[in-house]
């Protein structure tokens, strides 16, 4: 299965494990899996740093770089495709970060990983809830 992580899963996975469920946290685990993030993640993680409700031991570019060396993620490319599939793609909010998690899931045929209740029941995604 091709998972993409939704951010808050990604910093869980890394920050805060008890919080996933024991069939997220086997998914993760599982070597047959392909752990997929975006970018946008690391944006969105970039925003929380900076706002004071994510605070990490180390500067959040050394944070990210030796994370993404400890754990073999495939980098989901933020192409046009992807930018142009957020136009098709219909929440009950506006967070535009959650439109290209659910854009690139769709384009790269992903299955995205999340506890936000709100994308599980509107995204025309595959889902893996947390």
């Amino acid at each position: 299965m091709k998972l993409l992580l939704d951010t808050h899963i990604w910093l869980w996975s890394l920050l805060e494990p008890e919080r996933l469920s024991k069939r997220v946290t086997r998914a993760l685990e599982d070597v047959q899996n392909e752990l997929w993030l975006s970018p946008v993640s690391t944006w969105e993680l970039v925003i929380l740093v900076d706002k004071g409700r994510v605070v990490l031991d180390r500067a959040v570019d050394t944070w990210v770089s030796d994370n993404m060396k400890r754990i073999p993620f495939r980098e989901a490319p933020l192409t046009h495709e992807v930018a142009l599939e957020t136009h098709r793609v219909v929440l009950p909010h506006r967070d535009p970060a959650d439109k290209f998690l659910v854009a690139t899931a769709n384009i790269f045929d992903l299955t995205l990983v999340t506890a936000d209740k709100r994308l599980i029941a509107a995204a025309r995604v595959n889902t893996l809830a947390n």
